[in-house]
């Protein structure tokens, strides 16, 4: 058959019990979603979509016709760059269709040949990916560790690019970020800070946490996404007006994708109006952070399965090696109505298998007893 060679790949998969599907889940209480203020699951965006109009889903367009540099580019989409580099007290910015864009898009159209680029071995993909496609040296340094990175920034040549995330994806820490920018100060390289899941959640007002730090001065790059925390979609990329020409002229992701839609920056606006005023939302999930750490750390509640890495950020991850029993744990705990989904092998390193587990401020303090009692028992 002429599709054998990918029945081959699929059943590779399912042997080792990696095979990906698509789910819904409904009903079932969300641990699992980057929602994490919950903008998305309560709708607060609808009323809000910009603009003052009085019908904003008829007045705003649902297609914005073409890329930037063609028909794409509008007044909206310029203002909303103004007002989000603003917030972040950035220079300027530029709007890409999703985070994965982003990344790829700056990773591989800024660091060029001869230049060095340094990367947290647990970084995204969308920055892995990025970095596979530029021309530059490229070197892995392990999870938060400085002594490794500055090892490797003794060795460094060219312009050195030091990536790294603020709150990192699968494991909720966060990044040494002062002690990385001062390195990078000293070696006179370039930091690159993904605040994907940092945005809406970390700081004063959900600024992330460069801001909280003070280090908005010091980054030559920052990538706040939209699809998580603002529960809308897209992303920006910050730094100053020379960057942001330098993406125009050589970011293919940037120049050769329709840009997003009038109706899709009006949300984005609108979150942007919204989530700074969020205080109470973060200060309940801060809340129920503290609580589920209490609970499964507690010597009344021990886990019954893996270990729990835990971070003081709203992503906690269970470890529990194996595919198998990682999701038969997750089988498990979605047959108590609690949709917790398994993180298998190889979108993270064997015997790092876990259980992603993600709190939101919507969750109430029954659900997370109940969750917490399900892991213990």
């Amino acid at each position: 058959m002429a599709e054998d060679f990918l029945l081959k790949k699929l059943n590779e998969r399912r042997q080792e019990g990696a095979f990906r599907q698509l789910r819904q889940e409904r009903g079932k209480v969300d641990f699992c979603s980057n929602d994490f203020l919950g903008i998305a699951t309560n709708n607060l965006l609808f009323h809000s979509a910009e603009m003052g109009s009085k019908d904003p889903v008829t007045s705003l367009h649902h297609g914005s016709g073409g890329s930037r540099l063609l028909a794409g580019n509008y007044a909206l989409i310029e203002d909303a760059e103004f007002l989000i580099a603003d917030f972040h007290q950035a220079r300027a910015g530029l709007i890409f269709n999703s985070g994965y864009d982003a990344n790829l898009g700056l990773l591989s159209c800024l660091p060029g040949r001869g230049d060095t680029i340094l990367f947290d071995q647990l970084s995204h993909a969308s920055l892995r990916d990025g970095i596979r496609l530029s021309f530059a040296n490229a070197f892995s340094f392990l999870h938060n560790d400085l002594q490794d990175l500055e090892a490797r920034l003794h060795r460094a040549v060219g312009n050195i690019f030091v990536v790294t995330e603020s709150v990192f994806s699968m494991d909720g820490d966060l990044a040494p970020l002062e002690r990385m920018a001062a390195l990078c100060r000293r070696y006179q390289a370039h930091l690159i800070i993904d605040e994907a899941h940092a945005t809406g959640v970390m700081g004063t007002h959900g600024a992330g946490l460069v801001q909280y730090l003070g280090l908005q001065d010091q980054c030559f790059a920052r990538i706040h996404t939209f699809g998580k925390g603002l529960g809308c979609h897209g992303a920006i990329i910050l730094g100053s007006e020379v960057l942001r020409s330098y993406l125009i002229n050589f970011c293919r992701p940037f120049i050769y994708t329709t840009a997003l839609p009038e109706t899709s920056v009006a949300a984005i606006i609108s979150s942007y109006r919204l989530f700074p005023k969020m205080d109470q939302e973060r200060k309940q999930l801060n809340g129920l952070v503290r609580m589920f750490l209490e609970l499964t750390k507690s010597p009344s509640s021990p886990l019954k399965e893996g270990y729990l890495q835990g971070s003081f950020t709203p992503i906690q991850a269970l470890i529990c090696p194996g595919n198998e029993m990682v999701g038969a744990l997750s089988e498990k705990l979605g047959r108590e109505n609690l949709d917790v989904r398994p993180v298998r092998y190889p979108s993270v390193p064997k015997g790092k298998e876990r259980l992603r587990i993600v709190l939101h401020s919507f969750n109430s303090q029954d659900e997370v007893l109940a969750l917490a009692k399900c892991l213990a028992g």
